[in-house]
């Protein structure tokens, strides 16, 4: 049992500034990776920035110099600074985390309600 609870979007003009966050809570043994998805209308989730634990930070490359992703391991949370934002990031953005809850043997893949990001010309 995870809950996952986003903040932060809204209204922007291009070339604007907005921070996400999103926090996650419950029977949680451990937090394997956390991160950021978007779905523009008629388009297909695709990922946005992700901080494994451990690895390496990935970035879309659209996103790659503008975007800035991280995470507080001691609040279970992870934000996202998106900064020069442009028209094409206009989306609803999605908090993930790939969590181990107690007494599994597996990670799983929890998803935040979602936040409007509108970015105007």
């Amino acid at each position: 049992q995870v809950q996952m609870v986003e903040s932060g979007g809204g209204l922007v003009q291009a070339g604007g500034s907005l921070r996400l966050s999103c926090a996650a809570s419950g029977n949680i043994f451990s937090i394997n990776a956390m991160g950021w998805y978007r779905q523009a209308p008629g388009k297909q989730r695709e990922l946005v920035a992700a901080m494994p634990s451990g690895g390496s930070t990935q970035y879309a490359d659209s996103v790659k110099g503008r975007f800035t992703i991280s995470r507080d391991n001691a609040k279970n949370t992870v934000s996202l600074q998106m900064s020069n934002l442009k028209p094409e990031d206009t989306a609803v953005y999605f908090c993930n985390a790939k969590i181990t809850i107690y007494d599994a043997a597996y990670e799983y893949n929890y998803w935040g309600q979602g936040t409007q990001v509108t970015v105007s010309s």
